[in-house]
């Protein structure tokens, strides 16, 4: 790698650092929920409450298209007093209470409506859906930039696709296991695109020969920023 390579290699590492460094300062500047639950098909006239006889003390609600967030934090927690989750949906409604302990926080929960239950965690089904509909857009927004970038040849395309499945496979399936509120989840992607970048970096230079190094690194630059902000946005409006 020449002296420009390296100046600019160092350059972006740099920028990359500024910005992992001021995600870590904010990073818990909100209160993290303390039970969070997704509802999916959640109808409109869904409504969650806690506490004894029905208490007025309601969820606040997280629209994500084809799913909801219910969450409750700690505050809520010691006006209600106890773990009865009170579930409307206009023509029906249940209570479900909760076995203690719980954690502090990030205690998630799956709801059916149908059954009428409260599993914990996410649904198997569901993570691998959202982790391969999220790996698919990247594959196709980073595949578009490697196209402009002039590759053409069969093996820095076989190389491309092997190292996006296992970069952004790894990314996305870290990601499935956080909160899943953007505000939580756009500091953790930041954080884990650093090492994705780095990883990135690496192996695209080891193994893609088509072009000089420089392209090859200005298109990881470029792939990844994109993806970066691609990323942050699809986590605003998709669940995760």
């Amino acid at each position: 790698m020449c002296k420009k390579d390296k100046l600019l290699l160092i350059m972006i590492l740099s920028m990359v650092m500024l910005i992992i460094v001021s995600a870590v300062c904010y990073g818990n500047s909100a209160e993290p929920p303390s039970i969070l639950i997704i509802a999916p098909d959640a109808p409109d006239e869904l409504e969650i409450s806690i506490g004894p006889d029905n208490a007025d003390i309601k969820a606040s609600m997280r629209d994500k298209i084809i799913e909801r967030y219910y969450v409750f934090y700690s505050a809520d927690l010691r006006i209600a007093k106890d773990y009865n989750i009170n579930i409307s949906t206009g023509e029906d409604s249940f209570e479900i209470l909760l076995e203690e302990p719980l954690k502090t926080y990030n205690n998630i929960y799956t709801l059916d409506l149908e059954n009428q239950t409260l599993t914990p965690g996410k649904s198997l089904s569901r993570s691998i859906l959202l982790v391969s509909l999220r790996v698919i857009l990247t594959l196709i927004t980073e595949a578009i930039v490697f196209w402009l970038f002039g590759f053409r040849k069969k093996n820095s395309w076989l190389a491309f696709l092997i190292i996006n499945l296992i970069t952004q496979g790894a990314l996305n399936i870290w990601l499935n296991s956080s909160v899943p509120l953007a505000s939580y989840l756009v500091f953790s992607l930041i954080f884990a695109e650093f090492f994705v970048f780095i990883a990135e970096i690496i192996l695209f230079l080891t193994l893609i020969k088509e072009h000089s190094r420089r392209r090859t690194l200005l298109y990881v630059i470029t792939a990844n920023f994109l993806s970066l902000f691609a990323g942050g946005y699809i986590i605003t409006v998709l669940p995760v």
